[in-house]
C-alpha cells in the first residue's frame, strides 16, 4: 500500500519504567518513541524498509509525567528521491485535568532502502494538500538547506585541517 499513509499517531500511557531519577520521562525514551513513530510513517508512505538518517531541531519543551497520555504524531512534510522528512510532535495529556501540552518536537529524515542490496530506493512523491502542509514543506526545505550548510562547515574543518 505504498503512498497511502502520510501520518501516524501512537498513543499510550507513560509508565513508571519510563522515568528518570527526577520522576519525569527521560529523553532517551522520548527519542525512542519519536524514532518508532517516524519509522512507521516512513514505511507506511514508501512501502520499503527505512533507516533514520537525521534528527534535527529536537526540543524538549515540557516534561512528561507518569500517567500522562502520550501521543507521538509523525507527519510527512517533504519527499526527495529516496528520502522523507517527518515533523514529529510528542504531546502529553494529564488525564485528570484534560490539559494537553507539547512535550517535544523535531524533524526527522528517513531513507528508503531496497531489499536485496540495502541501497537507497525511490519513494513516491508527496504534494502538500493545503496551506498548513505547504508551510510545513517550506520549513522542511529550509532545514535541508541549513543541514547542507552545516555539512559544508564540518567538511572544511575536518581532520587534518587544524
Amino acid at each position: 500500500m505504498s503512498g497511502q499513509q502520510h501520518e501516524v499517531t501512537f498513543r499510550f500511557m507513560a509508565q513508571p519504567t519510563d522515568v528518570n531519577f527526577g520522576g519525569k520521562v527521560h529523553g532517551g525514551m522520548v527519542m525512542k518513541w519519536i524514532d518508532q513513530a517516524g519509522y512507521a510513517c516512513a514505511v507506511g508512505w514508501s512501502g520499503a524498509y527505512c533507516v533514520t538518517a537525521a534528527v534535527s531541531g529536537i526540543q524538549f519543551v515540557k516534561p512528561i509525567l507518569i500517567g500522562d497520555l502520550v501521543s507521538v504524531r509523525a507527519k510527512l512534510i517533504h519527499t526527495g528521491k529516496s528520502s522523507m522528512q517527518m515533523a514529529v510532535d510528542v504531546l502529553a495529556r494529564d488525564l485528570r485535568t484534560g490539559e494537553e501540552r507539547l512535550a517535544t518536537s523535531c524533524v526527522m529524515v528517513f531513507v528508503a532502502l531496497d531489499k536485496p542490496d540495502g541501497k537507497p530506493t525511490q519513494v513516491p512523491s508527496w504534494t502538500p494538500r493545503d496551506d498548513n502542509e505547504r508551510r510545513l514543506q517550506e520549513k522542511a526545505l529550509h532545514l535541508l538547506e541549513l543541514s547542507k550548510s552545516m555539512e559544508q562547515l564540518v567538511d572544511t574543518r575536518g581532520a587534518g585541517n587544524d
